[in-house]
């Protein structure tokens, strides 16, 4: 497929998520991780409690190591997003079914508009990261999402 295409894809995709997690009452709390009120919530404070898996697969492991270099900083220990930088990955807004795991390796090459949550534009990851790696963080992220009962 052609960037073009797959860039179109992805927008497309992401539309239909941000439809999708306006469509619950406003009340609503993420499958199982959970958000703190924003008056609890400190600048670059974790946005979900994350329950970590029991063990991770070798994959997941080295994709914690990869995820910790490079996306960490951003999204956050064990992608518990931080207040004011970035989102949670551990949210319903990225379970399987609705953001695929090419999406969050189009979002790490391409970047993503901003489209429904408030912390702006994500760019592209500056260091180049191979498919291997980037399968690699997938597989971690899907394993914390498991874990958090996000199918």
């Amino acid at each position: 497929m052609n960037k073009s295409l797959i860039g179109a894809l992805v927008v497309a995709f992401m539309a239909a998520a941000g439809w999708y997690w306006t469509q619950g009452p406003a009340s609503e709390e993420p499958v199982s991780a959970t958000a703190p009120a924003a008056s609890q919530a400190a600048a670059g404070a974790p946005l979900a409690e994350v329950t970590l898996p029991a063990e991770l697969s070798a994959q997941a492991r080295l994709g914690e190591t990869y995820f910790n270099a490079v996306c960490a900083s951003c999204h956050g220990t064990n992608a518990a997003g931080k207040d004011g930088v970035a989102p949670p990955l551990v949210h319903r807004i990225y379970e399987p079914g609705h953001h695929g795991d090419m999406a969050f390796v189009l979002a790490a090459r391409n970047g993503v508009k901003a489209h429904h949550w408030p912390f702006g534009n994500m760019p592209p990851v500056e260091q180049r990261l191979t498919d291997g790696e980037l399968g690699a963080i997938v597989a971690y992220v899907r394993e914390l999402q498991r874990a958090n009962g996000i199918n």
